[in-house]
């Protein structure tokens, strides 16, 4: 039942292990399997629910160290394992589930430290770790303040605040633990330092002596490393089949794409950038300096380069649904509201990780647009084409200048009249794409003349004459229609919060992804998404 969107079984008789099967409902919402008498401890693909918000496995025999895999629910909202026999740690890929407001882990064999990375936890409200074997410090920061002693109460030896009712942490080491330093200070550690100088003499000595075989094997073992990230223009030459226009995927301002397959079968996209524009050579290198330090779910991913003085390629992912904008404008191409919602979330949590999710300073993509939304085997969006966007520098960090303009239509205000770049321009085209996306109208429409853009155009019409600008294939069937407009009418009003005149008046992109999901998980709740 690929299509399953809740499952409640809670409160029954069911004994048996939890079957496998489970793990590939890859579209469900809400499991609750709770109250049962479930046993064992196969949860090991449970990140296979992509989509999962609400998952209740409490109050049965369920055992075994709660698996790492775990951490890959990151649109998880509600999560309880209480009244089971899991043992071993709390995990600290807990931390990656960013969307968690509620964690039951009560009544189980939990042992060990609570990790401190549960303090990045900003929308965690309720937290029951209660009657299970941890010790150590309870963590202080982020959601922790709110907590009561009832989160904490039976443990084995947890220490830390008086007003969570457990003992205060020693910060001292006692004489015992004194003592132990001093013998393993004066007695065991001259020895492992001694230890440790004759073998490394012995290396070296042994190494001199097979400076010739090494120096071979290094040879043999640094060829594949040195050319795993390059590859030669002979290669994608051949992939191209010599660069054949029935390999062509499109045309930008900086360079062709074309579909290979590579040596080993593996089909992929190279982009040919066209050197004989200055500006080119500027784009090769911005995208190698964006895309070499971020890694998200929702972003292209480099596979390799070439890059000599009169070829530079990029190697990247091959995107078999092709571009957002195919899908929007192309004949016998359709998506409904629930596909939109989910390619739109994507690309939100794309942003969202540019913006604030990586150590890098933030990054600004300054080019977001249909055409560079692409669409893989799963329907599952990634950003692409980052060859104008822009790694804000030091300072306050918050904004540059750029003389390189985007698309006209997607630019905010600032961006187009003066250059001005940061991460609220991108705020703006995410609100102008997400309305063309439910409206399936471009900023660049003939009928956008003078004042009358896109957002005016939307603006004007909301809520009475919502009908007269969404796609009208969205809401031709009578089936749930109320629903429908409801959703839509949520998104169209996100979006103009998105696309406000002033910079500081925007939403930021964890705000805007964050209210998008609500919108789809409220739409999925009225029961208005077809399959």
């Amino acid at each position: 039942m690929i299509s399953l969107r809740y499952l409640y079984f809670d409160s029954n008789k069911l004994n048996s292990g939890i079957p496998s099967s489970l793990w590939s409902l890859e579209y469900i919402l809400k499991i609750n399997l709770s109250s049962n008498s479930l046993n064992g401890s196969r949860l090991s693909n449970i990140q296979n629910l992509k989509v999962l918000i609400y998952l209740d496995l409490s109050r049965n025999q369920l055992s075994g160290v709660i698996p790492t895999t775990i951490g890959g629910l990151k649109d998880l909202v509600t999560l309880s394992l209480a009244g089971n026999q899991f043992q071993g740690p709390i995990l600290g890929s807990f931390s990656s589930l960013k969307s968690l407001e509620s964690l039951d882990l009560s009544g189980n064999n939990l042992s060990g430290k609570i990790p401190k990375s549960l303090e990045a936890l900003s929308h965690l409200q309720t937290l029951n770790m209660s009657h299970n074997r941890l010790e150590g410090e309870i963590p202080t920061n982020g959601p922790f303040k709110i907590f009561s002693a009832q989160s904490f109460f039976g443990n084995y030896a947890l220490c830390g605040s008086s007003r969570l009712q457990v003992p205060p942490c020693k910060q001292y080491i006692n004489k015992g633990s004194k003592k132990t330093a001093l013998f393993v200070l004066k007695y065991i550690f001259p020895c492992i330092i001694s230890t440790i100088l004759i073998a490394m003499v012995i290396i070296f000595i042994v190494r001199r002596r097979n400076k010739r075989s090494t120096k071979n094997a290094n040879q043999e073992v640094l060829v594949p490393l040195a050319t795993w990230r390059r590859t030669s223009y002979l290669d994608i030459q051949r992939a191209t089949n010599g660069f054949d226009e029935c390999n062509l995927l499109g045309k930008g301002s900086f360079g062709s794409v074309y579909k290979a397959t590579l040596s080993d079968g593996t089909n992929v996209a190279i982009k040919v950038f066209h050197l004989q524009l200055e500006r080119a050579f500027k784009s090769f290198d911005s995208e190698c300096e964006i895309l070499r330090n971020v890694r998200h779910r929702n972003l292209i991913k480099i596979i390799s380069t070439c890059c000599n003085i009169d070829f530079k390629a990029l190697v990247l992912e091959f995107m078999p649904n092709g571009s957002l904008e195919k899908w929007l404008y192309s004949h016998n191409y359709f998506l409904d509201i629930l596909e939109r919602l989910n390619i739109m979330i994507d690309v939100g949590l794309a942003l969202e990780y540019l913006h604030h999710g990586h150590s890098l300073a933030p990054v600004v993509h300054c080019d977001l647009k249909p055409s560079n939304v692409l669409l893989d085997e799963n329907m599952v969006a990634h950003v692409s084409d980052f060859g104008i966007s822009k790694l804000l520098g030091e300072g306050d960090g918050s904004m540059t200048q750029t003389m390189t303009m985007a698309k006209i239509g997607y630019m905010a205000l600032e961006y187009g009249s003066n250059g001005i770049v940061s991460i609220k321009c991108d705020v703006y085209s995410y609100g102008v794409l997400l309305m063309e996306t439910f409206t399936k109208k471009k900023p660049t429409n003939e009928m956008f003349t003078g004042k009358m853009n896109l957002r005016n155009w939307v603006s004007e019409s909301l809520p009475d004459r919502l009908t007269e600008v969404v796609d009208t294939n969205l809401v031709r069937e009578e089936q749930n229609f109320s629903a429908k407009l409801d959703c839509l009418l949520s998104i169209m009003y996100l979006a103009l919060d998105c696309c406000m005149e002033s910079p500081e008046q925007r939403i930021c992109m964890t705000d805007a992804a964050a209210k998008l999901k609500k919108i789809r998980e409220k739409f999925l709740d009225d029961g208005a998404a077809t399959n």
